[in-house]
Parts: C-alpha cells; sequence; structure tokens
C-alpha cells in the first residue's frame, strides 16, 4: 500500500484499462523503475517510508506548490463557465497567510489577504507568467510560478480550407533535391491567390539528428526548439548575392551538383536523399557564413542571439559537439556530457566559430520561416503556416543533453497493450518529468511553444493526449511492463493559451486513437481544435461519449511516429466495420476535417485497393489477404454509397477523379471549422508517405509529390494540373 501511495503523489497510475471493464494491474517493479526516472527511491520497505516520509515534509507541507495557474476571467460575450475556472494550488493556505505577486514585467503589487478574495484579485492580474509570494503566521515561506492564462486559445477567424503536405515532398525546379522554405513560401503565395486557401498545415520541421544516415523522420527530432537548416533555400540568404571569385564558382559548382541531385529524384524515380542534399547545402552555407554581414544585418543578428539566449547556444553548442564527437552525447567524453560542466565551459571558446555557424544557420531559417508565413498573409491567407510540434526528441540529441533535468532518463514514451496490438508500443522517445516542468514554473514547454509560434497562424500538436498523461516504458523493458505517468493538464492546457493567445494563433490537437474520457472535452473547453478523419468518423456505440471518434488507433512505427489503422472486430481482424458513418450534421465543428493524413493511404489507394495490395506484399495485414480485400470493399461499399445517397457523386462511382471530389464534398457539408486537402491526393498520388509497421521496407519520409502514374510533380507542374482545379473548385464558395 505503501508503494502505492506513492506512486499516486507522484501521478503514476498502478492500473489502467484496456478496454472498458477491465482493469491490468502494473507490476510493482515497473512502479519501482519509473518512481526512480522521478528521483525517487522505493526499491525497499524502507526506501519506500523514507520517501513517504520526504514528500510529506516537502511538497506535502510546502505552503505553496511550485507553480499556480488561474484563468482570466471569461470575457462577458463568452457566457457558460464561471469566470475563474482553472484557479490551482491556493487550496489549504494557513489562515492569515499573506500574499503577494511580482508581474513579469517587474511590478509589484501590495499585500493579497488570503480570504476569499484571492481568486479574484489573482484572475484580475495581466496574462502572463508572475512570480506569487506567500509568508504563513508561522513563519514559513514560500514562491512560485503564477500562471495567468486566457480561457481559451484563439479561433480561427474564418471557417477555411487548406492543403496538408510534408515539406520535403515538395519539389519546385529550384530546390536542391527536396522541398524548402523558399517552395513553402511559393506554394503558400501560389495557393492563397489561386485557390483562396486560408493555411498550410506542415509536417514538423524540427532538426534532426545528423548523419549519415540521418533519420528521415521528422517525428524523431534532434532538436524541437531549433528548425532544421536542410529546409534553407540557399539562393534566398541575402549573403548569397555577395559572394563573388572562388566561393562564387564554388557556390555555382555546388547548385549544379544539386540541379543533377533533383533530376534523379524528378526525372529517374530516386528517393529524396537528405544526406546528399544536406552535404550539398552545408558546404554551401560555410560559403554564407563566411560573408561579412552588413551593419544592418549584423545588427538583426545580434538581436536575434540576444532573443534566443541560453536555449540558442546550447543547441549550437551541440551542434559544434556532434561535429566531433558524433551525434550521441552519451558516448562523448564525460566532461562534455553536460552543458553547464567545467569542461564544457572551457571548451566553448575554442568553438566559438563552429557555435557561430551553427547560431547563424537558425537565424537564417527563422527568416526564412518569417517571410514564407509573411508570404501566406500577403496572399490573403488568413492562417497561413500551421506548424507540427512532434510528441517527442531523439533521446541522445541537442535537447535532451541542454535540458538533462528535465527529461526522464532511462524511459521512453509509448502506448500500452489493447485489444488490436498485443504488445503495446515503445515509440522510443524519452518524455518530460511532469515535476521538473512545474518546478520551472513550465519553462522549457513556454519556450518550446513561444518558438514554434513566432512564424505561424497556427500550431497543430501531434498526439495531444500527451497534456494529460503518457505511457512510460522503462528501458530495456517491453511496452507491456510501462505505466501511465500524469501530467496537469490544466496548468499545460494554460500555458498553450497563454502562448497562442500572445502570437494570436490557433491549435490543432492530433486526437486520434485511444482517448482517455473526458480529454476532448476539457481541450474543446479551453478551444482546442480536434483531428477529424473522414474514413473513421463512425459511431462505434460505446456508451461513453467518446465512441465517435475511436475509430482511429494509435500504431507504432519504427521510427517512433504515431501510425494509424482501420478499426476491426479485434477477435477477427478481417472483419468488416460495424458502425454506422456519422452523416455530416454529427460532426464537430470544433475540428480539422481531412479525408486522410500522412500516416494512412492516399485516397486515390484506397478507392483503387492499392494500399491493401501494398501491405499484403510486405506483410502488414492483421487478416488473410482475402479478407482484408473483403473487408476494404465492403466498407468502400459502405462509402460510395452514402455518397451517392447524399446527392455527393453525381458522376458515378467509377470515377476515381469524381469520388475524390464527392468525399471532400461531404467535409464541405461538416461544420468543421478548418478542412484540409492532403496535397498528394490534389493529383492522384497512390503511394503513401509513411507506412506503419515499415523501416527499411518501405522508404518512409523519402518519396516526391506524384501523380497517379508515380511521377513526381513539381510545384510548378502541380500550379498547373487540371486534375488539382478541378478538386479545388469545390471549395470556390469557401473561399469567398
Amino acid at each position: 500500500m505503501g508503494r502505492a501511495r506513492l506512486a499516486r503523489l507522484h501521478g503514476i497510475a498502478t492500473s489502467y484499462e484496456p478496454s472498458p471493464g477491465r482493469s491490468v494491474q502494473i507490476a510493482d517493479d515497473t512502479v519501482v523503475a519509473v518512481l526512480a526516472a522521478l528521483g525517487v527511491d522505493a526499491s525497499t520497505p524502507h526506501a519506500v517510508r523514507t520517501a513517504l516520509a520526504a514528500y510529506e515534509d516537502g511538497p506535502g507541507r510546502a505552503l505553496l506548490p511550485r507553480t499556480v495557474t488561474v484563468r482570466a476571467p471569461r470575457p462577458p460575450d463568452r457566457p457558460g463557465l464561471p469566470g475563474l475556472a482553472g484557479l490551482r494550488g491556493l487550496a489549504g493556505l494557513p489562515e492569515g497567510t499573506a500574499l503577494r505577486v511580482e508581474t513579469e514585467d517587474g511590478q509589484t503589487g501590495g499585500e493579497i489577504p488570503a480570504d476569499t478574495a484571492v481568486p479574484e484579485t489573482l484572475a484580475r492580474l495581466p496574462l502572463g507568467v508572475h512570480a506569487l509570494h506567500a509568508e504563513a503566521p508561522d513563519g514559513r515561506t514560500a514562491t512560485a510560478r503564477l500562471i495567468v492564462a486566457p480561457h481559451r486559445v484563439p479561433a480561427p477567424p474564418v471557417r477555411c480550407h487548406g492543403f496538408l503536405v510534408q515539406l520535403y515532398s515538395l519539389l519546385s525546379r529550384q530546390s536542391w533535391g527536396m522541398g524548402d522554405l523558399g517552395d513553402l513560401a511559393d506554394l503558400a503565395a501560389w495557393s492563397g491567390r489561386a485557390l483562396g486557401t486560408g493555411f498550410v498545415q506542415l509536417n514538423p520541421l524540427h532538426a534532426a539528428v545528423p548523419g549519415p544516415p540521418t533519420d528521415p523522420s521528422p517525428y524523431r527530432p534532434s532538436s524541437r526548439r531549433f528548425p532544421d537548416p536542410v529546409h534553407l533555400r540557399i539562393e534566398h540568404v541575402p549573403e548569397y548575392a555577395r559572394l563573388s571569385g572562388a566561393a562564387r564558382s564554388r557556390a555555382d559548382e555546388l547548385a549544379a551538383r544539386a540541379g543533377a541531385l533533383r533530376a534523379e529524384v524528378l526525372e529517374r524515380g530516386a528517393l529524396i536523399d537528405r544526406d546528399a542534399v544536406w552535404a550539398l547545402k552545408r558546404e554551401a552555407l560555410e560559403l554564407l557564413w563566411a560573408v561579412p554581414l552588413t551593419p544592418g544585418r549584423r545588427a538583426a543578428y545580434c538581436d536575434f542571439l540576444a532573443e534566443q539566449g541560453q536555449a540558442l547556444e546550447d543547441h549550437a553548442t551541440w551542434c559544434a559537439l556532434a561535429e566531433r564527437h558524433g551525434p550521441n552525447w552519451c558516448d562523448w567524453p564525460a566532461e562534455l556530457r553536460d552543458p553547464r560542466s567545467a569542461g564544457t565551459a572551457r571548451l566553448r571558446p575554442r568553438l566559438l566559430d563552429r557555435i557561430d555557424f551553427h547560431c547563424r544557420l537558425a537565424w537564417f531559417a527563422d527568416q526564412q520561416l518569417a517571410a514564407a508565413q509573411q508570404a501566406a498573409r500577403d496572399a490573403g491567407m488568413r492562417i497561413g503556416l500551421v506548424h507540427d510540434l512532434a510528441v517527442g526528441v531523439h533521446p541522445t540529441g541537442a535537447d535532451t543533453w541542454a535540458l538533462q533535468d528535465v527529461f526522464a532518463a532511462g524511459m521512453s514514451i509509448g502506448a500500452p497493450p489493447d485489444a488490436f496490438n498485443s504488445r503495446g508500443q515503445d515509440w522510443g522517445l524519452p518524455p518530460w518529468r511532469p515535476d521538473a516542468l512545474a518546478a520551472t514554473g513550465y519553462a522549457p514547454y513556454r519556450e518550446l511553444l513561444r518558438g514554434l509560434l513566432r512564424h505561424a497562424g497556427a500550431l497543430r500538436i501531434d498526439h495531444v493526449m500527451g497534456l494529460f498523461r503518457l505511457w512510460w516504458v522503462p528501458e530495456g523493458r517491453p511496452p507491456t511492463e510501462g505505466a501511465y505517468v500524469r501530467y496537469d493538464g490544466e496548468a499545460m492546457l494554460s500555458v498553450l493559451a497563454l502562448e497562442a493567445h500572445r502570437a494570436g494563433a490557433a491549435v490543432i490537437g492530433e486526437d486520434l486513437g485511444t482517448v482517455e474520457p473526458g480529454v476532448r472535452d476539457a481541450l474543446a473547453e479551453r478551444g482546442v481544435l480536434g483531428t477529424s478523419v473522414l474514413w473513421f468518423e463512425r459511431d462505434y456505440g460505446n456508451g461513453d461519449g467518446e465512441g465517435r471518434r475511436d475509430g482511429l488507433r494509435a500504431e507504432a512505427t519504427a521510427d517512433g511516429e504515431d501510425g494509424a489503422a482501420d478499426p476491426a472486430d479485434p477477435a477477427d481482424p478481417g472483419a468488416p466495420v460495424e458502425a454506422r458513418i456519422l452523416g455530416p450534421d454529427e460532426w464537430r465543428s470544433a475540428c480539422l476535417a481531412t479525408v486522410t493524413t500522412h500516416d494512412l493511404p492516399p485516397t486515390a489507394a484506397r478507392l483503387t485497393g492499392e494500399d491493401v495490395a501494398l501491405r499484403a506484399r510486405l506483410g502488414l495485414l492483421a487478416g488473410p489477404p482475402d479478407r482484408e480485400r473483403s473487408r476494404a470493399r465492403y466498407e468502400l461499399a459502405e462509402w460510395l454509397g452514402e455518397l451517392t445517397r447524399r446527392g455527393l457523386l453525381p458522376e458515378g462511382a467509377g470515377d476515381e477523379e469524381a469520388t475524390v471530389r464527392a468525399v471532400h464534398r461531404f467535409l464541405l457539408r461538416t461544420p468543421a471549422r478548418l478542412v484540409g486537402v492532403w496535397l498528394p491526393d490534389a493529383v492522384g498520388d497512390r503511394r503513401p508517405q509513411n507506412l506503419p509497421g515499415t523501416w527499411d521496407e518501405y522508404p518512409n519520409w523519402r518519396l516526391p509529390v506524384a501523380g497517379p502514374d508515380g511521377r513526381p510533380r513539381t510545384l510548378e507542374e502541380l500550379a498547373a494540373s487540371p486534375r488539382l482545379y478541378a478538386l479545388m473548385r469545390e471549395f470556390a464558395d469557401l473561399s469567398r
């Protein structure tokens, strides 16, 4: 009982429900391992008693928790919840405790009596992260971070549509072998003006762990705090125009080699080779770094360095050290494994040039992201860029080196066993420690969001359920031997609402798969949009109010990214889905509605059966091939019948292009606030960008956008595609 109580005090669940009404107990040794990752020894009965006593004398006796959250009064035009919902952390203050607030801009208020006026007083403070000081009559004192957040994140300004695209896959005649930020700006400018789109949703652009070989997955980055310079358009760096002499000649040679690399992908069917692209760009960027900045550029760069501060210095230092010692900092000399060690401090002066080089690349990327967002807004987009926040980072990358105290060493996040996957999932990504986040006033999380929202009109959060709890798997153990660890969802959402408010950005949560009861309601209450995928919007009759969108489940892949699989009877994977298709008016309005995603088959592949054929060739089917093909045909027939009954398929079910248009017509009949078009769908691409459950068997994250014949299509060809324009005409009313 003592160990279970200790686990509860630290937010560790000692059981979970893989299905309604069925409870599974967590093994004691798993609980011990997870507690150890939180710095708590529970290995023996004596250790448990000691840890409980330490908790009672420490956090249990503290006047204040490390972080207090409160929601600002609700605007009068938004009735509903009480104006002061969300006040956390002030229950049980001793009578007579004096409170004092120091706001984030340095203003100090008077003493606040510890009575019923406290909530109203705190909630009427300016939005922000302040310091709350408390002094009890017995002399005890405490200071906490006070987060005053708005009730909701900003809503999208209008109902609108936009493209969903993996940037690397979008090649133009100017890109160096993979899509880049110049292509992004051009896509936004063209689609906003010519098609009336309101946004472009991207894959994560986070900095990757350097290779070779570089992991091509955008969902397993080295750092989520800074973008990867491989996305830079070299010619758009201002110093490029000032190259001369031998440097100009070498830059021209590199550009010619990049053209050959591009031709291999576009004309000869080669895969996107990130390492080859980066080798060329890196050498070109070395040339650009050597060009002296003009006075104005130098001043802007210095401002950027000052604004980014320690976070950028640490990131650039990791990059410089990785050049010398490799990308796994756990293998570095012991004195360099800590960013604050004396050994690291001694080495930094000798690495100043390399540190400056990597800082400069971050600045270049920041400028080009700003230019892309400005191009989107200039084209009339009301939202513009929608950036994607991956659920975690690589265990030996830049972020885990720089923020070691915030990550749980020896742990990986994943998913528990369920009816669809008896082995569970291990994504190979270390989790944040909830106690460390609270102790810092959620500073790492706040800074991460602020960086991603710098040049964004909205943010997509991968596996948004992770704001509430994550499945922790101890290193060396199977995913079946994990445990759920809870995060302060109110605090996480409050920080999100605050940073989104400051950026004026909407937020989209990827809430597909198994979702804890109440989570979607909590997200909707704070204005976070959900994600609804057409094929899985069915009524599964769970009886818990959560069954409508549980048809899309998470499925592990070799790179740790969430995937998706069709729902079926777990006892008979080949059986058809017995669940009613939801009508358009039954969809939720607070969502991004789409037909498919990067983890699902393109629509043309689903319509032709090529998705099942591909999985059959790779041995990925859950049941016998004939049963899977039969199930896929049955479900497709259901949808074709639904579309026909609603008058959305006047051309007839035999026309693939017409059916693609019809499913998007269905989306437009829903009340969804945002409607997304998977860009490959617009030109009939039949190859998924990522096939969950594969690694080398399939070229995940390395395919260019292509047409139905498999031939890659450039951005210029997309902009002239009759098939694309025919589809996008369906959105004409939404564009007005």
